[in-house]
């Protein structure tokens, strides 16, 4: 006799794991199904490290999201013993006009954060490893820092066990067929029966939603280590996180020397080049190495000096480059998360909550409307 599950969530990423772990602890009975295994490195949630940050440029309205998601990050700390999000501060930089900071301003001015405006000398004054240009200045964010994402996983993944969902690993979803009662869910090992499923796979998504074809595109990502020559400037209580604009040549984002490797450098999605999701990450070259090193020495000459190594991730960008979570529609039993377009990870402590009141209750209270399917689908 086929069990049926409440709801199967295909893919146990960063959001897979969270939605996993909110669904068991409602009650639920629920697979999870992972091609690989846990924070593998082809997917967007490995590394040491992912920055979390209140007053968010991109858009004001991310912001009551990210206070949700604070919450349910310190609680999960409380659950497991462990340290998951540390407050380094971030640190917003670039002309006053550009994107970044001006949408800063924005979002903590609309949502009343606490932030500090720093001109070139107060930034070299506090804040030494930075070299600002003229008229540049630092927006700086106290609740920000960092997340450690394999930890994350691990402990969603830990929660959802300890609560009773089944997983399984190694294990490739090779097609899912709504009906009016359910959802049958086919993979390479086998075929499974839900009430509902979650989608959240990352660079594959595209295989089992078919309207995201040529719209979820997965790209290459670099980022480098260096050690700093002044080991002073490049610590924590001294170098926040940040994110710098570029203008026209981007915008970069980086965090202190958190362990041995030093200091983490990177350009958000590097020079946008489409992968075949089921290939390998494509090594680091030339090209990489010599973008990634001529920002650390123009902006980062002291604390950012000597490459250690660098490797390559990967990103799945929507052309809005907003996250999509939703049930498709005229399937309703169907739910999808993706893509996060390379700046989701922060979020996951809460979108693994809304996937749970999707697959559960058919909506959520949280504020969700600009990661609706009908923006991103027509």
């Amino acid at each position: 006799m086929t069990t049926i599950y409440d709801v199967a969530v295909i893919g146990l990423g960063a959001m897979g794991s969270a939605a996993l772990a909110y669904l068991a602890g409602r009650g639920a009975k629920v697979i999870g199904i992972e091609a690989k295994y846990p924070a593998h490195a082809l997917g967007s949630s490995h590394g040491d490290s992912r920055l979390i940050r209140l007053g968010y440029f991109e858009d004001p309205s991310y912001v009551p999201l990210l206070q949700r998601a604070y919450e349910n990050w310190r609680s999960l700390e409380t659950r497991l013993g462990a340290d998951i999000l540390t407050v380094t501060g971030v640190l917003q930089i670039g002309m006053p006009d550009s994107k970044i900071v001006s949408g800063t301003l924005k979002s903590s001015a609309l949502h009343g954060l606490p932030h500090l405006v720093l001109d070139q000398k107060s930034m070299a004054e506090r804040f030494p490893a930075f070299r600002l240009d003229e008229g540049e200045i630092g927006v700086f964010d106290p609740q920000g820092g960092y997340i450690r994402p394999e930890a994350a996983i691990m402990g969603y993944l830990k929660l959802a066990a300890a609560d009773g969902a089944v997983m399984h690993f190694g294990e490739r979803v090779t097609a899912v067929e709504p009906s009016d009662d359910g959802v049958t869910i086919l993979s390479n090992e086998g075929r499974y029966r839900a009430r509902k499923i979650v989608i959240a796979t990352g660079a594959w998504i595209a295989e089992l939603v078919p309207e995201l074809r040529g719209m979820a595109n997965p790209i290459r990502q670099v980022v480098a280590w260096y050690q700093p020559s002044d080991g002073f400037v490049a610590q924590p209580e001294r170098m926040p996180c940040f994110l710098r604009d570029e203008g026209p040549e981007g915008s970069y984002f980086g965090f202190p020397v958190i362990g041995t490797d030093g200091v983490k450098i990177g350009r958000h999605a590097h020079f946008r080049e489409s992968i075949d999701p089921d290939l390998e990450n494509p090594p680091v070259n030339d090209a990489d190495r010599a973008l990634l090193d001529g920002f650390a020495r123009k902006r980062l000459p002291s604390a950012a000096s000597v490459r250690m190594k660098s490797t390559t991730c990967r990103y799945t960008m929507l052309p809005s480059e907003d996250f999509l979570i939703d049930a498709i529609p005229h399937q309703k039993n169907v739910v999808i998360c993706s893509a996060c377009s390379g700046h989701g990870f922060k979020f996951t402590s809460v979108v693994g909550e809304i996937l749970a009141d999707l697959a559960l209750d058919g909506g959520t209270s949280l504020p969700v409307d600009v990661f609706k399917f009908e923006r991103h689908v027509s």
